[in-house]
């Protein structure tokens, strides 16, 4: 995983990020529909995203 999920990953574990904000990383292209599942634990449900 890229330096970027895994500092957003830390940011949702500690609540400082809501999966709706970890959602909006996805549609702007900066993290991958993987990436939100690896940092969620749930499939991306807007499909495959990047």
């Amino acid at each position: 995983m890229r330096i970027l999920a895994e500092s957003i990953k830390r940011l949702y574990a500690s609540a400082k990020l809501t999966k709706a904000q970890v959602d909006e990383r996805v549609q702007k292209g900066s993290i991958s529909a993987e990436e939100y599942a690896y940092i969620t634990g749930e499939e991306y449900p807007g499909g495959e995203g990047e």
